[in-house]
């Protein structure tokens, strides 16, 4: 019987590229090592700040083969991967959860459909998910994120009648949506199905409400305070953890304003001196110059706590 992924903090890794747009291997590894360094529990790979929609099939597999090979060759072979397989077809969402497990991730996260809006009705969006976990070689996800799925928003219903099902093991609700979070949570088994909050700004909250804990972006820049606001709470300091939570409120805000991937990738350039903030296309640069002072001030202060931990 497949397991979830074990309780903590997850991030969402941004990937690098090159000049050229290359993968940028070097800062990739240097990322992923500076990840596992802060405490995390795993790495999602592919999830929508690792640009995958941006990526071509070799590229989603290769980013993950070294990414596990990074941490197996620096001791942290504990150190879970999640891949993110979901694409536009049921067929391409088989197939990269196939391309994952022979990767070495140990857990597929699904993105629904979204092209065609109207047609993803609720037997529609349950039946993707089933027929990709059937075929997946690794435990599924649900991936809830209506920002990138044009709107669509998986209900608690949806999700509840889906968490029956023996290969889909969990949930990354980057809906926000704190209610929802506490319906599924009550109504299904935290050792059969884990749901994770996948928003830092209501990472308290998720865990109040019955949370493995969270997969989310803010941890690209500082997994340290993730990974102590979790273990106070897991010791029961939740007045400590509500003072780092409202420091996580605050950044995550102001990265979001800062530019989202781009963002996050300027601001890890500028305190720890690998990438070069570079995306692809759509996407935008980000010029941190351009951020005002008072939204960086913020994530000054993220910076402090995380260099003191």
């Amino acid at each position: 019987m497949p397991i979830p992924p074990p309780p903590g903090i997850y991030v969402p890794a941004v990937l690098f590229f090159s000049e050229n747009e290359d993968l940028d291997f070097p800062s990739i590894k240097s990322h992923v090592l500076r990840l596992a360094q802060g405490g995390l529990t795993g790495i999602l790979v592919q999830g929508s700040n690792g640009e995958a929609q941006h990526l071509s099939c070799d590229e989603r597999k290769e980013a993950i083969r070294f990414t596990r090979k990074t941490l197996d060759e620096n001791g942290f072979e504990n150190v879970i991967i999640i891949a993110g397989t979901g694409v536009q077809s049921t067929r391409e969402t088989k197939k990269l959860c196939a391309d994952a497990c022979e990767a070495g991730a140990a857990y597929a996260l699904v993105l629904t459909p979204s092209t065609w809006p109207p047609q993803m009705t609720k037997d529609n969006i349950i039946r993707f998910h089933r027929e990709v976990a059937d075929a997946s070689p690794i435990p599924t996800m649900i991936y809830n994120f209506p920002r990138v799925t044009a709107g669509i928003d998986l209900d608690s219903s949806i999700i509840t009648e889906l968490a029956a099902h023996p290969n889909i093991v969990g949930v990354k609700l980057s809906c926000g949506n704190i209610g929802k979070l506490h319906r599924i949570t009550t109504d299904t088994k935290p050792f059969e199905f884990a749901v994770f909050s996948g928003r830092s700004d209501v990472l308290s909250q998720g865990l109040l409400s019955g949370s493995a804990g969270g997969i989310v972006a803010l941890a690209n820049i500082a997994p340290k305070i993730h990974t102590k606001l979790f273990k106070l709470w897991k010791e029961g300091k939740q007045d400590e953890a509500m003072k780092i939570q409202a420091i996580l409120g605050h950044g995550d805000w102001a990265v979001s304003k800062i530019g989202g991937i781009s963002g996050v990738k300027a601001v890890v350039n500028k305190e720890f001196g690998y990438g070069n903030g570079r995306v692809r296309g759509p996407l935008a640069h980000t010029d941190l110059e351009s951020v005002g002072a008072e939204v960086y001030k913020l994530v000054d202060d993220l910076m402090a706590l995380e260099k003191t931990l």
